[in-house]
């Protein structure tokens, strides 16, 4: 009996129009119309399916044709708005993801109830009752499912044991039962249909294993057998039921998200979609919009690499949609918007373009028709004027993707280089010294003869196979690379320390293989500096870095950085040693990037030391609440805890190596207060001076509080005062020149300044104070005493801590007259003020101000390239004369 169309409303007679199922539908179930027609306006969500299963009365009976009904209604339903314009992409895909939970649900809890009826409960050795978790892979896992698909199934249970019945079998043949069972409800095809097809070929060893597997077993599994395409497969596994779905995640995380950066995913990636083309190709199937070129799987594939690549870092990353993976790739800079635009736009096109492909028939299509009519339907239902206009719009679509594509996926590696033979014959030095004299290498004996040791060793010959591959492709490309800089040889030596420093880490040199603009800026910094050569290869990690320019010239927003690390942080509480590697690696990062911009010459050295500094609060920010959380017994929610930083980081001069000259106070007049925060302090310094996979955070000298060594690790405020106002020594009040309140309780920050100016403003005699400063100078000048002709640029007379002396005697010496010296401004601001109050000969202060920028200049220079801080004395000639004549000014002497 046909149903009577003219009587249904209209976007049910323009559906019908472009799909022969639905009109199948209508035909054979003469009450689906008037359903339809009722429920048009909105979508139908979870209720509204358990609602119709529960008028149809569910029993072992009626499960199958009601799950069958269930089906035609919601698919006809999700049809109709959507050929209507009223259903989003979103809509689609969730109203048919939760069609097939709820069927499964229904289903499994009534299967099951009938099996506990006759065998028991299934129950662990210790007696606790055990389920069947069913897993949802692919697009029923991401919450993508089409409106034709499979649905791809993994049974899983907690533990081995019995039932508990008068029958008693094994929990694994209990749920093997139930899984088959289950397996028939949802696909045997009845008069009524079937509800979805399953298949279960991704569980462990596919069609040859078990049907159902314990977590142990699973667990196995991954450890001895799972493949790189199952990592794949699994990133978007999803538990439809059950209660012990963490303990499932917590298996399967480690499997599919490696903690490392893991390049080498590209590689099986770009191996696993050759066989799909290849399969593509054997079928003639280059019209399948899943498949072939510039298809959804491409997609999938970029969005899912990266999740690979960077998800056990980034838990961010470990989500399932695929338009969902793409924004936050967006976000992280990972691809750049307008690609993510592109394949978004690309993405929704072609799943649309799928739907109406499945609507004609509901068939599990994903190729394009071949017959006229079907062409002129499928154009229709996709709003084209015609075939060729949806093929236009198809072919830009799928360009797009395949070039995005390539981009990721594509092997700049896939053709030999010139190189080669020369790396393959390196233990042949004099064949080696021809080659690289030939590429303008000064000293190419030297180069050939490392080569040839590389090359030679043992641990080279022990690598694995595949390892050994791609550094023998990269090899050659080092070679070439390092002939680009200033200084090959140079350049060479460092980038093989740091090719013998990753040898072993195939993710790493994946890393180098497949994105060559990274081995390029490798061989530039190493050119430029020895020290950076040097950072990078104790943290290859940062090889990550290299890969976004657009990052590597951005300026750091602080503010974002701390909520975002903060934020990360908090995820992974309490994991004590993943909360340290990571803000190990932040700090890394950061730091890498700044040492990028400084080379470039983006950044001078005060404005550095500006981010070094403010990086560095910001890791003392954020330890000392994660400290505070770790001691027990602890009696408020936040500390009344300041860290005060001197030196480098309390003048903002801190440098890439600097150590922490930190000082620990609190207030707070609980009884158990001293002994708390003793432990806080303690804590925190571990936090910041432990060596960790990670490395350290920062070398710390806590030497300048109280008493030296001797006091207290944390002091109250009190006794800081007091021991300020009462006891300390003229060099420990020169020291707080430079301090100033870095990271904790913001009010105890506010007190210790008003301490710090208190002290600072304390009037003192002129002469006794030039005393003191010039015996602690000359303590310092004996301290540093060395033979070298080579001017020491910190510690000579016209250096930098004659400068630093000089702006301390100033402050101390005129702060109670004159309360703007007292600001932590840095020292040439403070040369500046005292010039401008008269202080010392205003011209004479420029000058020594600009003699202490340009030490700091040489310094850095000196430092970036690993070398002391010591230079020619006709070079700095110039620069101390201004310091020399400002000090026989202030002290007569010199």
């Amino acid at each position: 009996m046909s149903c009577d169309l003219s009587a249904l409303p209209d976007p049910i007679r323009h559906a019908a129009g472009l799909s022969r199922f639905l009109r199948r539908m209508l035909d054979c179930r003469p009450w689906l119309g008037e359903q339809l027609a009722a429920h048009l306006d909105e979508s139908v969500d979870a209720d509204a399916m358990r609602a119709f299963l529960a008028q149809r009365g569910l029993s072992a009976d009626t499960l199958r044709p009601a799950l069958r009904d269930l089906r035609a209604w919601t698919i006809c339903h999700v049809l109709v708005r959507d050929l209507a314009g009223l259903a989003s992409l979103t809509e689609v895909t969730e109203t048919m993801t939760v069609l097939a939970e709820v069927a499964i649900r229904t289903a499994h809890d009534l299967l099951r109830e009938a099996l506990v009826e006759r065998y028991g409960v299934p129950l662990s050795p210790t007696g606790w009752e055990q389920e069947l978790l069913v897993i949802g892979m692919g697009k029923l896992g991401g919450r993508e499912l089409n409106v034709s698909s499979d649905i791809d199934l993994i049974f899983v249970y907690p533990e081995d044991g019995d039932t508990g019945g008068r029958k008693v079998i094994s929990n694994f043949e209990f749920f093997e039962k139930l899984g088959k069972q289950l397996i028939q409800a949802l696909a045997e095809v009845t008069e009524n249909g079937q509800v979805f097809r399953v298949d279960m070929r991704l569980r462990p060893n596919g069609d040859s294993g078990p049907l159902v597997a314990s977590f142990d077993m699973l667990e196995n599994y991954f450890i001895t057998q799972g493949r790189e395409w199952e990592r794949y497969a699994w990133i978007k596994a999803r538990v439809l039921n059950g209660e012990r779905w963490r303990e499932l995640e917590e298996i399967a995380r480690p499997f599919v998200f490696r903690k490392y950066l893991d390049f080498g995913a590209i590689n099986a990636m770009r191996d696993l979609h050759a066989q799909i083309r290849r399969e593509v190709a054997r079928r003639d199937r280059a019209h399948n919009i899943k498949l072939g070129p510039g298809g959804i799987r491409e997609i999938e594939f970029i969005a899912q690499v990266f999740q690979l690549i960077r998800g056990g870092r980034d838990a961010g990353l470990q989500i399932r949609p695929t338009l969902q993976v793409l924004a936050r790739l967006a976000k992280r800079g990972t691809l750049s918007p307008a690609t993510v635009e592109e394949l978004s736009s690309a993405y929704t096109f072609l799943r649309r373009l799928e739907h109406r492909l499945q609507y004609l028939d509901d068939a599990q299509t994903h190729d394009l028709p071949e017959g006229d009519e079907d062409r002129a339907l499928i154009a229709r239902a996709m709003g084209c004027a015609d075939w060729r206009a949806l093929l236009a719009e198809l072919d830009r679509h799928r360009a797009v993707v395949s070039r995005h594509f390539e981009d990721v996926f594509g092997n700049p590696n896939g053709e030999g280089h010139g190189l080669d033979d020369m790396w393959a014959g390196a233990e042949d030095t004099e064949q080696g010294a021809a080659a690289l004299a030939e590429l303008g290498y000064r000293d190419p004996r030297a180069a050939a003869e490392r080569l040839a040791a590389i090359r030679g060793a043992v641990r080279y010959r022990h690598l694995p196979d595949h390892i050994r591959s791609r550094f023998d492709a990269l090899m050659p490309r080092v070679v070439e690379a390092a002939t680009q800089t200033r200084a090959p040889d140079d350049t060479l030596a460092r980038c093989l320390d740091l090719m013998e420093a990753i040898g072993r880490r195939g993710a790493y040199l994946a890393l180098l293989q497949q994105y060559p603009h990274a081995l390029r800026r490798v061989a530039e910094l190493a050119g430029v500096s020895r020290w950076a050569a040097q950072f990078l290869t104790r943290h290859p990690i940062l090889l990550d870095e290299l890969l976004d320019d657009r990052e590597l010239e951005t300026t750091p927003d602080w503010t974002a950085f701390r909520a975002e690390l903060a934020a990360q942080l908090d995820a992974i509480e309490p994991d004590m040693e993943r909360q340290m590697d990571l803000m190990r690696e932040q700090h890394h990062a950061k730091v890498f990037r700044l040492l990028t911009q400084d080379i470039a010459g983006v950044l001078t050295v005060e404005r550095l030391a500006d981010h070094l500094s403010a990086l560095a609060d910001i890791m003392l920010a954020l330890a000392i609440p994660l400290c505070w959380r770790k001691i027990r017994n602890r009696h408020r929610d936040e500390p009344k805890f300041a860290v005060i930083s001197y030196g480098k980081l309390g003048g903002k001069e801190l440098g890439y190596a600097s150590d922490l000259d930190i000082v620990f106070l609190y207030d707070d007049d609980a009884p158990e207060a001293a002994e708390l925060y003793s432990r806080l302090a303690q804590r925190v310094n571990t936090w910041l001076s432990s060596q960790t996979a990670a490395g350290i955070l920062f070398e710390t000298d806590l030497r300048l509080r109280p008493n030296g060594d001797a006091g207290l690790i944390a002091c109250s405020l009190d006794s800081f005062r007091k021991y300020q106002l009462e006891s300390a020594w003229v060099w420990e009040h020169q020291a707080l020149t430079r301090a100033r309140f870095s990271a904790g309780d913001a009010a105890l920050g506010e007190a210790f300044e008003g301490i710090r100016d208190e002290v600072l403003r304390l009037p003192r005699d002129l002469a006794e104070l030039r005393r003191e400063v010039l015996e602690m100078r000359q303590k310092m000048r004996d301290a540093h005493a060395g033979k070298s002709e080579l001017f020491d640029l910190k510690h000579d007379d016209g250096g930098l801590v004659d400068v630093e002396f000089l702006v301390q005697y100033l402050v101390l010496g005129h702060a109670h007259a004159h309360p703007q010296l007292t600001g932590n401004l840095g020292n040439i601001a403070l040369l500046r003020i005292a010039g401008e109050l008269g202080l010392i000969p205003a011209d004479l202060a420029a000058a020594c101000g600009d003699s202490y920028r340009r030490l700091r200049h040489l310094q850095h220079r000196q430092r970036l390239n690993d070398r002391p801080s010591r230079v020619d004395p006709d070079e700095a000639a110039a620069v101390r004369r201004p310091v020399q004549a400002l000090w026989r000014h202030v002290f007569g002497e010199g």
